[in-house]
Formats: C-alpha cells, structure tokens, sequence
C-alpha cells in the first residue's frame, strides 16, 4: 500500500507546483523542424554516373528513321500511326528542357535526369531544345544527332519526332515516353 501513498503525494505536489497556471488558449503551437536527412553525396554522384553510362554517343540501331535531316524514331513493335500523331501535336507537351550553350557531356546528364524524373513523375510528352548548331563550330547540330542516339537507348522513350514549327522546328524534338 506503500506504493499508492507515493501517488498521493506525486498527485499532492504536482498540483500544489500548478495551482496558480491558468490554461492556455487554443492556440497553434510551433514545434521546430526536424534535422533535414544527411545528403548522401556518394550515391547522387553514382546515380548521376550510371545515367551517363547509360547513354552512349555511337548507338545507332537499324530500325531508325530518318527522312531529310528530320528526325523521326519508333520503338520496334509500336504502331506507326503514333509517329504521325505526333508530330500532329497529338499529345500535349507536358515538360520541356533546353541543351543551348551545353557540352555534349553536360547535356548527355541533363537528358538522362529529365528523363528519370518524367518517368517517375508520369509525364508522357516532352520536348528537348537542342537547338540548331548555329552556334557550334562548324555550325553543325551536335546535340541533334547526339539527343537521337541517347533517346533511342532509353526504354522509357517510345517515339521522337521533329517538333513542329511552333515547337522549335528543327531545333527540336517531342519525345512520346511509356506510361
């Protein structure tokens, strides 16, 4: 019985400790944020790695079209009719990136991040700038012919097309990825 004794006296003390507080109004309380996660530098440096690794400059596969300098892609086992829909405008370009002023190797992570995040995002129509070449040594659209063999080893990219005038033209491409 010893014991409830001890609870009495807690119960005695405790309240003669707040006698004189008065409630507080309802009121929102501000807790401090919680210390942001560690950033693990390594791992975002591998994942960036292992996007470049994953787009080479020299792939070229026989099932590529290519009318002009107009550039045109379908993924083996996709119906055609999705080239001509897309390069009607089909689908709505629903996030855009521009490679102006960037180096091959710059560029080649830029693409390959913004295709990671559409992906996980859900996003199904793009378009990627790549300009066209007018700035480059030999006024020669590197970017062009690079963004086509980097798009063409991406399994999430279904179909690319030459974007329309109003799009870029032929400093452009809209790009038709999975699902």
């Amino acid at each position: 019985m010893e014991h409830s004794n001890d609870n009495d006296d807690d119960d005695t003390l405790f309240r003669e400790a707040v006698k004189g507080a008065r409630p507080l109004k309802a009121t929102r309380l501000h807790h401090s944020q919680p210390k942001p996660k560690p950033i693990p530098q390594q791992f975002i440096r591998d994942e960036q790695q292992a996007l470049v690794d994953s787009l080479s400059d020299g792939y070229i596969p026989s099932h590529e079209l290519e009318s002009g300098e107009e550039l045109l892609y379908i993924r083996e086992g996709h119906s055609p009719d999705i080239l001509s829909k897309l390069r009607r405008g089909h689908w709505v370009v629903q996030a855009a990136i521009d490679l102006h002023g960037m180096i091959s190797d710059e560029a080649r992570l830029y693409v390959a991040t913004f295709l990671a995040e559409c992906k996980k995002r859900g996003i199904r129509c793009v378009r990627i700038v790549h300009g066209k070449g007018l700035g480059s040594k030999n006024r020669e659209p590197v970017l062009k012919h690079k963004l086509r063999h980097w798009l063409m080893q991406k399994d999430e990219v279904i179909a690319y097309a030459q974007a329309r005038a109003n799009d870029g033209g032929s400093g452009a491409v809209i790009v038709l990825l999975k699902a």
